[in-house]
């Protein structure tokens, strides 16, 4: 049986995409891609359709990381019952989604650096213009996410 991932921001087309990219990524070079399903959303619905934010792209590219095919959606009640995991890139991504899943509170709901030492929110550079920061935290969360499934598996 396959994990499956959601990584959560508020348009789809900056945060959680780059952090399903970078996940992804993480997860085929363990070898691991038929292990997982992967994807992400948004909870707002301004950009559905759209590719990733050009700066994005281009920070992915940089890093040797495949974004193609990838298209914003909006996160769905459905959603709650798919994945496994549904990772937050801040706090109101949290209070935004819970509604759209249809529940209150949800340990399997959770911001992305709550597994690293410094809790934070996830920056979105739709608004601070600075994509390397959003990568870097995104690659910090990322790793520590697949360590914490590992882990999670092995209970």
């Amino acid at each position: 049986m396959k994990t499956s991932v959601l990584f959560v921001c508020l348009g789809n087309i900056c945060r959680s995409p780059m952090a399903e990219a970078i996940f992804r990524h993480l997860v085929e070079e363990k070898g691991l891609t038929d292990a997982f399903d992967i994807d992400s959303a948004g909870t707002g619905d301004w950009h559905i359709g759209e590719a990733p934010h050009a700066g994005t792209a281009q920070i992915l590219a940089q890093y040797q990381i495949p974004a193609k095919g990838m298209f914003s959606r909006q996160l769905k009640q459905e959603d709650y019952s798919r994945f496994d995991y549904i990772v937050c890139m801040d706090d109101s991504n949290i209070q935004n989604a819970l509604p759209m899943l249809g529940v209150k509170a949800s340990s399997k709901v959770f911001r992305l650096l709550d597994l690293v030492e410094e809790k934070k929110d996830v920056p979105d550079p739709y608004f601070t213009g600075d994509f390397e920061e959003t990568y870097q935290l995104c690659l910090a969360g990322c790793k520590a996410l697949l360590e914490k499934i590992d882990a999670d598996k092995n209970k």
